[in-house]
C-alpha cells in the first residue's frame, strides 16, 4: 500500500502505480494515441481557426521521432468541446475538420462550466495520456509540446505562467490566491490557474470532479500521489472577446471550494492488490477427492 507524498514536486522518478502501462495496454486503447489534447471552448469561434493550426503545427513534426529526438509521440488527437456555443462555433469546426484529421468535436447540449466540459474531453479521449488547453489563444501550444518533451521521468507536468498578460487587478488575484491556497493545502504548486498540463489519462478518471474542479488540477494530483514537475510557460495577451470569468463569479465560489479540497486532501483512500484467501486444507482434500471419484 503506497502513501501519498505531500507535495512532490521537482522529484524525478515517477510513480511506479500511476503508470499508464505499455501501449495498447490502457483500457484497449489504440496504439497510436499517446496524447489526447483537450480544449473546451465556449463562443470562441474567432480563435479557433488560429489555435487548431498552431497546435497542428507544435505537435505534427513530434509524432513518430527517431529516439534521441525527445519524448517519442505515436500520435495525438485535439479533442475541442464545444460548451453549447451560441456565436459561429460548430459552423467553424466543421469547417477545419476536413483540414485537421486529428480534431474531434464533442459538443454539449447546454453550457455546464469548464469543469464539466474538461471532464467530458477526459471520457472521449483515446490517448494514453490528456493536456489541456485554453481555446482564447492566451496558451501557446508550443508551451505544450515542451512539456510532453520534459515528461518523462514524472507523472505530470503543469505549467506556470511566468508573465501573465492580464489586467492588474485580476493578476494580483491570482497571486494572492495561490498563496492563500498553498497555504491551506501545505503545498508548493505555483499556478493553479494555468492551463498548460498533462497527466495520465487513467488518473485524470479518477480524480474527483465538481465545478471548479479544473482550477484545484495540481492539488489534486498531488492526492493521487503524482510526481510533478512544474515548469514555466508563455501567456499571451487575449485577441478576441472578453473572459467568461470575474471577480464576481468565482471569489466566494473558489473560497469554499478550497475548503472542501483541504477536506479531500485529508482523506485520501489507498488501495493495495490483496490476494484472494487460501482455501482450508479441509476443502482442498474434498476437492481433490470429488476430482478422482468423478
Amino acid at each position: 500500500m503506497s502513501t501519498m507524498r505531500p507535495d512532490p514536486s521537482h522529484r524525478p522518478g515517477g510513480s511506479a502505480h500511476l503508470s499508464p502501462g505499455p501501449a495498447g495496454s490502457s483500457g484497449g486503447l489504440p496504439d497510436e494515441i499517446s496524447l489526447s489534447i483537450v480544449v473546451p471552448a465556449r463562443n470562441e469561434a474567432e480563435a479557433l481557426p488560429l489555435l487548431i493550426e498552431e497546435i497542428a503545427r507544435a505537435f505534427r513534426p513530434m509524432v513518430g521521432r527517431e529516439p534521441g529526438l525527445g519524448h517519442r509521440l505515436e500520435g495525438f488527437e485535439v479533442i475541442l468541446v464545444d460548451d453549447a456555443s451560441t456565436d459561429a462555433t460548430p459552423e467553424v469546426l466543421s469547417r477545419l475538420a476536413p483540414r485537421y484529421p486529428e480534431l474531434r468535436v464533442v459538443r454539449m447540449e447546454r453550457n455546464v462550466g469548464q469543469s464539466s466540459a474538461i471532464v467530458a474531453g477526459f471520457r472521449e479521449a483515446r490517448g494514453r495520456y490528456v493536456a489541456t488547453l485554453d481555446a482564447d489563444l492566451q496558451n501557446d501550444p508550443g508551451d505544450l509540446a515542451r512539456l510532453w518533451d520534459l515528461l518523462p521521468g514524472y507523472d505530470a507536468v503543469l505549467g506556470w505562467r511566468r508573465k501573465r498578460e492580464d489586467v492588474w487587478s485580476k493578476r494580483q488575484i491570482s497571486r494572492w490566491a495561490n498563496r492563500i491556497r498553498n497555504a491551506v493545502l501545505g503545498q508548493s504548486i505555483r499556478d493553479t490557474g494555468c492551463s498548460v498540463r498533462i497527466f495520465p489519462r487513467a488518473v485524470a478518471l479518477r480524480l474527483p470532479m465538481f465545478h471548479g474542479a479544473h482550477r484545484f488540477f495540481g492539488p489534486l494530483l498531488l492526492r493521487e500521489g503524482c510526481v510533478i514537475r512544474q515548469e514555466p510557460v508563455g501567456h499571451r495577451p487575449r485577441p478576441h472577446g472578453s473572459s467568461h470569468y470575474s471577480l464576481r463569479n468565482r471569489s466566494w465560489t473558489v473560497v469554499v471550494d478550497l475548503f472542501g479540497v483541504a477536506w479531500l486532501m485529508r482523506r485520501p483512500v489507498r488501495t493495495g492488490a490483496v490476494a484472494p484467501p487460501a482455501a482450508p486444507a479441509s476443502d482442498l482434500a474434498r476437492a481433490a477427492a470429488a476430482r478422482q471419484e468423478a
